[in-house]
């Protein structure tokens, strides 16, 4: 398929020229005088590529590329100045605005041609990319939701049905009950998990966290509410929760709803994976430098050293075949997204057979 690239340039001769030596190389050129018909070009003839001139009548070449990168399918269409105004001031405006490259007018056409394959490679590169990832993404979704949608729905709709079919004591009613219940109170995290990770994918949870962060140092009331919210879990698989919170620990910037979602999850995370009876799950809070850190350790099965760096990858899931109930794999996902949207950082350390150690850190005010 011919790429296409359009031209926006008043000086018609040099216009012409950048269209005969594109043209001759294999390209399909559109031609436009100023950044309002190089607007309308856009609309009618959706180019690869951009090059434009910065002085120009109607329209300079700064608001055309101010409104290029404005509309969502022209915003990654790569964008070249090509311009007699090469001062320095000039090219960093042009870069802060969104063009990919500067180049003045007495470049050697030879060169511009380098620079025209380059971006035009480097742009199907960036798709190819973009659609690797969104084939991953839908597997991944279509096998969660396979899997962790079903896991649960299977319980509801068996216990419901054995309900219907029989006369039962109070005693099963209770247990087919509880079952339901645990079924749907699973379904329930998951929407919640999806709805979350999706309002991390959008601005929306960096919204709420710009209209609701404060100062916040109350890491013992934190964790104790973390503690009561997991406490039930816990006891199920004979795991003991024991906190050590430094006192007067210095302020952190944070949205405390997100920073007690990120602690539970990782709470969460170091119960699934302690030992099965006697486990032990340790939160420590501590100023470390200018960070202050919350660490959540287990004694577990661990993680290989192979599968550290991917645990905060979306879906990713540690030997499904031999762990279940690990949920959806975006609960570390989120924590990430929790860190990262707080300026600081999460991290894994690990040894096999022996536990895992998650760090939460935060810049201090």
């Amino acid at each position: 398929m011919t790429e296409q690239i359009l031209v926006v340039e008043d000086d018609l001769a040099m216009s012409s020229g950048i269209r005969d030596v594109l043209e001759m190389n294999g390209y399909r050129v559109e031609l436009a005088e100023n950044g309002v018909e190089g607007l309308k070009a856009l609309e009618a003839f959706g180019p690869d590529l951009i090059i434009s001139d910065i002085m120009m009548p109607e329209m300079d070449g700064f608001e055309f590329l101010e409104q290029v990168r404005r509309h969502p399918a022209w915003a990654a269409v790569p964008f070249i100045f090509l311009t007699a105004k090469g001062q320095r001031p000039d090219i960093r405006a042009g870069k802060q605005l969104g063009a990919d490259d500067y180049l003045v007018k007495s470049v050697d056409l030879e060169d511009l041609l380098v620079v025209v394959r380059a971006k035009l490679d480097r742009a199907l590169t960036i798709r190819q990319q973009t659609r690797r990832e969104m084939d991953d993404l839908k597997r991944n979704l279509l096998n969660t939701l396979s899997h962790e949608f079903r896991t649960p729905l299977t319980y509801i709709t068996g216990y419901v049905d054995l309900i219907q079919e029989g006369e039962w004591s109070a005693e099963d009613l209770q247990k087919f009950l509880g079952r339901i219940k645990g079924g749907s109170n699973r379904l329930n995290r998951l929407v919640e998990d999806f709805l979350l990770l999706v309002r991390f994918e959008t601005d929306d949870a960096k919204q709420a966290y710009l209209m609701d962060k404060g100062s916040f140092s109350n890491w013992a009331g934190l964790i104790a509410r973390v503690f009561d919210r997991q406490r039930e879990a816990a006891a199920h698989k004979l795991v003991e929760l024991i906190s050590t919170v430094e006192p007067d620990l210095p302020l952190v910037e944070a949205h405390e709803g997100y920073l007690e979602n990120a602690a539970t999850r990782l709470v969460d995370n170091g119960i699934k994976f302690a030992k099965h009876t006697g486990g032990h799950v340790w939160v420590k809070v501590y100023a470390d430098g200018e960070q202050v850190c919350c660490s959540v350790k287990d004694d577990g099965v661990g993680i290989p050293a192979s599968e550290v760096a991917r645990v905060f990858d979306r879906f990713y899931q540690i030997n499904r075949q031999r762990i279940e109930q690990q949920g959806a794999g975006i609960g570390l996902a989120i924590v990430k997204s929790i860190a990262d949207l707080h300026h600081g950082e999460v991290t894994c350390t690990s040894v096999e057979g022996v536990g895992a150690e998650f760090i939460l850190r935060l810049r201090m005010m």
